[in-house]
């Protein structure tokens, strides 16, 4: 039972050497049946679930980035998961090629937002107005009649 236990803490949490997939691979159908992107924030992981969500930090220079499995691998000895070109780039992996790196598994019921959002005073907003899209008020000068 204890491995048990052992088992799930280590697939939610691992560290180890990553990489990040090759220009040529651009466009070829990756495991979910989608084409690659190398701008899309993905990567390939041999144990996650595809669709599972993982924050992947680099401990040298503490950037993080979220990315989502679409891919199985990484096939490279030694690697624990292989991202894509736009999540290498975040965390400063292009030049060294292969790097370590912390993954986490992101729960469903957190939210990721690069952006921090704004708070909202729901009583200051008033009830009782139509909503009129912009795109309605405006008016053309060349109206037939």
């Amino acid at each position: 039972m204890p491995f048990m236990a052992f088992t799930t803490l280590h697939a939610q949490q691992q560290s180890g050497n990553a990489s990040y997939y090759a220009n040529n691979l651009h466009g070829r159908k990756m495991s979910n049946g989608q084409p690659y992107h190398r701008d899309s924030l993905t990567c390939a992981h041999r144990v996650f679930p595809l669709g599972t969500y993982l924050k992947v930090t680099n401990p040298s220079n503490d950037k993080s980035v979220v990315v989502k499995v679409t891919d199985r691998g990484p096939f490279g000895r030694g690697r624990i998961i292989d991202l894509s070109y736009a999540a290498a780039k975040e965390l400063g992996l292009i030049g060294q090629g292969v790097g370590l790196v912390r993954v986490e598994k992101v729960e469903k019921s957190s939210t990721y937002s690069p952006f921090p959002l704004p708070d909202i005073d729901y009583e200051s907003v008033s009830i009782g107005y139509e909503f009129i899209p912009k795109w309605k008020n405006v008016q053309t000068p060349y109206k037939k009649e």
